[in-house]
């Protein structure tokens, strides 16, 4: 080449070009891909309804007779519109609870729906459930309560084989299933094939869980499983409706089972823990569970839905939502009704219109495919980073004229793991930087509302983290 120095300038210009920025490392635990396809779920419907709801039970002792159970104009596809037009992504049905009655005609008992009177015994709830979820484009959850007040041999060895063939028929039979529902009440008096008598058993050891749930996840690979230390999720320890201000996804769950002790550690979950076991917060619309018609008049108001929203999916948690149905076989309207007021409180609450754009620097950014920008364009798969030694990085965004801020939401990008551990929110007011919000966890989601300011611009602090700070939104509204 006659030009020796436009060689040199060629590969100079090739060399920054194709300069590879730094790879974020994950900080572990991570999500797996159904745990992160759970999460971004946010709110799911939980349906409780078998046998006690014909008892005008919460609990029932297993002694029931399956002719109680008689539907008179069972709808699941009530259920499912219901839940489509409120945002929800998913229903979770009680397929058989501690009474022992299946809602699905069960090979292994003939405590079931073959022997009701509905449909003359040909009916199967969790079928017509499937169907109607694949209608409206909803994903199936089921319950299959480990207590069964009715089965003559609960507390012996044989009943832990029965429990696991009717895992078997419902993780077998109705399609893909995202999440399977294990609850902590184990053992107590019942009816038990006519002994009428308490049994207890060792909660930690009897069900044999990890062979269980082993077998779940070959029946299902994508299955995320409920109970209180998971393995897929975790209950969030009380069924009010609320997850701590500090709530880690990570959790050390050696020791935890269904039924733990020590269930008020899940409020919080374990910083540095060695599982990713996110908290799953179930409440009720009603004071109960199953539908009661002396709670018709008792639903929560909307104010209270919208507080366990915030505190729920706005900590870190998934909201799973339960809706009673009734004696028809129906959601009945005082629920629905209030259920879309929070729906279209939901939606007003963050439009998009109300969203506050501006000019956004960050103290530090690992390169330009990791830029501040990305917090402001409202996709989850890009992310503002900083450098490994970057200490207390924040980002500030400046509105273009002063704005009335009334809630802020962050999102970590959990992919790579939980890792901001204390964070600050402040307003410029008349100049000034006045403190809104100093809180620890961020994690999936955080959402925090103030009291309403008018402030010139808005910024974020990372006060201590796990590791480098990685984050997909920081949205005002």
């Amino acid at each position: 080449m006659k030009h020796p120095t436009l060689l040199f300038l060629l590969i100079l210009l090739v060399g920054c070009t194709s300069k590879q920025e730094p790879a974020i490392s994950p900080v572990l635990p991570i999500p797996s891909a159904s745990q992160l396809a759970w999460q971004q779920m946010e709110m799911n419907m939980f349906i409780h309804f078998n046998m006690n709801t014909f008892t005008n039970m919460e609990w029932g002792f297993g002694d029931e007779s399956p002719e109680q159970f008689n539907p008179t104009d069972l709808d699941c596809r009530q259920w499912a519109s219901i839940a489509k037009a409120a945002g929800m992504e998913g229903i979770i049905l009680t397929a058989k609870h501690h009474d022992g009655f299946c809602l699905w005609p069960s090979a292994y008992t003939e405590h079931s729906v073959k022997n009701s009177p509905w449909k003359n015994g040909e009916g199967d709830v969790v079928q017509e459930l499937r169907e109607a979820c694949e209608e409206y484009g909803l994903k199936l959850g089921l319950y299959l309560s480990p207590w069964d007040r009715n089965h003559p041999e609960y507390g012996q060895p044989a009943y832990i084989e029965y429990y696991r063939n009717q895992m078997v028929e419902l993780l077998s039979n109705y399609g893909d299933i995202f999440e399977f529902w294990v609850d902590g009440a184990n053992g107590g008096d019942g009816y038990y094939g006519g002994a009428n008598e308490p049994r207890t058993v060792d909660r930690q050891s009897y069900y044999d869980w990890d062979s269980t749930f082993a077998l779940a996840t070959q029946l299902q690979p994508d299955v995320v499983i409920f109970s209180d230390a998971g393995p897929g999720c975790r209950w969030v320890g009380n069924e009010e409706g609320w997850a701590n201000p500090t709530n880690w996804s990570t959790l050390n769950k050696e020791g935890f089972f269904p039924g733990t002790p020590d269930y008020k550690e899940l409020t919080s979950g374990h910083e540095g823990g060695s599982s990713w076991v996110p908290a799953e917060v179930n409440t009720s619309i009603r004071p109960g569970w199953y539908y009661h018609p002396e709670e018709d008049t008792a639903v929560k108001s909307l104010e209270k839905l919208q507080a366990i929203y915030d505190h729920s999916l706005g900590r870190n948690g998934l909201l799973l939502l339960n809706m009673p149905v009734d004696t028809r076989g129906q959601i009945h309207p005082n629920d629905s009704a209030r259920l879309m007021e929070l729906a279209t409180w939901v939606e007003i609450d963050h439009r998009e219109a109300d969203r506050i754009t501006g000019e956004i620097i960050a103290t530090n950014s690992r390169g330009n495919t990791y830029a501040a920008n990305h917090l402001l364009d409202g996709i989850d798969s890009t992310c503002w980073a900083v450098e490994d030694q970057a200490e207390n990085p924040s980002v500030e965004l400046t509105f273009d004229a002063p704005e009335e801020i009334r809630l802020v939401t962050i999102k970590e990008a959990i992919k790579f793991g939980q890792r901001v551990a204390e964070f600050s929110v402040e307003a410029k007011i008349g100049g000034a930087w006045t403190l809104l919000h100093e809180e620890t966890t961020i994690g999936y989601r955080r959402m925090l509302r103030n009291e309403p300011v008018t402030a010139e611009a808005i910024r974020l602090t990372i006060l201590r983290s796990r590791g480098p700070v990685v984050l997909s939104e920081f949205a005002v509204f």
